[in-house]
């Protein structure tokens, strides 16, 4: 191939690059996720009578609760938030999805439920997390603050 070619080659796929960055396809719905609390509960020393107990302060704004399961998770999840002025309770059930690949079968896992928060003012939370038992089931946990792009509100999980 002639160098002149491969030249215009090599600008046409510089150029569509940097037209894709520019007009930012497959831009998420939110700029950035701040995990503003996160647990793994993994260690059975990590309960007492059963129950995970924890605190920590949170800002007003939109939350939205972030799971990482597996199969060996609590098959309910059951969280408390308490503060000044925010109350809330769910039961989360863990719901596995098989995926077909054409040669294997894999799951993914997800805890369904009312996964966002609106709190309204600065406050200390308390947090209670009830495995019902499953203390040796694995699962990790973020509160994370949406931050909208643009004034968007955020539809989708994250």
């Amino acid at each position: 191939m002639k160098k002149g070619v491969l030249w215009a080659i090599t600008a046409a796929a510089i150029s569509f690059v940097v037209i894709l960055v520019f007009l930012n396809f497959g831009e998420p719905e939110f700029k950035r996720v701040d995990i503003i609390y996160h647990v793994t509960l993994v260690n059975p020393d990590l309960y007492k009578e059963g129950i995970f107990a924890d605190s920590f302060t949170i800002q007003k704004g939109e939350y939205i609760f972030r799971f990482v399961p597996n199969g060996d998770s609590p098959k309910i999840l059951s969280i408390t938030l308490t503060g000044s002025s925010f109350s809330f309770s769910e039961d989360f059930e863990l719901e596995g999805n098989s995926h077909e690949t054409g040669i294997s079968v894999y799951y993914t896992w997800d805890y369904i439920g009312e996964k966002r928060l609106l709190i309204p003012d600065e406050q200390e939370l308390e947090i209670l997390i009830s495995p019902h038992g499953n203390i040796e089931g694995p699962v990790s946990l973020d509160i994370i603050k949406i931050v909208k792009s643009g004034g968007v509100t955020p539809d989708a999980e994250v």
